[in-house]
């Protein structure tokens, strides 16, 4: 069973930065497409970043494009999300997901993704 662990989240001001942190384990292959998504209140969860299996590839939301960083290390098993000028529109809860496969042709997609974590809160206060 692949299990996810998202960790990192938290209260921060206005143009503050977070790293949010997503631990895998439960699969003897780490490098799979992975990515984050997040859902704010009353709001639909939404894609905001994934990385390719090898993290050679990145694909980002326009909404955080340019603020937020993707990154993984497979050697670690982790996939990290490192936020910057964090705006209170960012406020939501975090999720990590994996794919179960190693190619994935649609990584903006919710279900393009087989495995997620329990999300992690981060709250920017303005």
């Amino acid at each position: 069973q692949v299990q996810l662990v998202e960790s990192g989240g938290g209260l921060v001001q206005a143009g503050g930065s977070l790293r949010l942190s997503c631990a895998t384990s439960g699969r003897t292959r780490s490098s799979y497409p992975m990515g984050w998504f997040r859902q704010g209140p009353g709001k639909e969860r939404e894609f905001v970043a994934a990385i390719s299996w090898s993290g050679g590839s990145t694909v980002y939301a326009d909404s955080v494009k340019g603020r937020f960083t993707i990154s993984r290390d497979n050697a670690k098993n982790t996939v990290y999300l490192e936020m910057n000028s964090l705006k209170p529109e960012d406020t939501a809860v975090y999720y990590c997901a994996a794919a179960g496969a190693p190619y994935l042709p649609k990584p903006t997609i919710l279900k393009g993704y087989d495995y997620w974590g329990q999300g992690t809160q981060v709250t920017v206060s303005s």
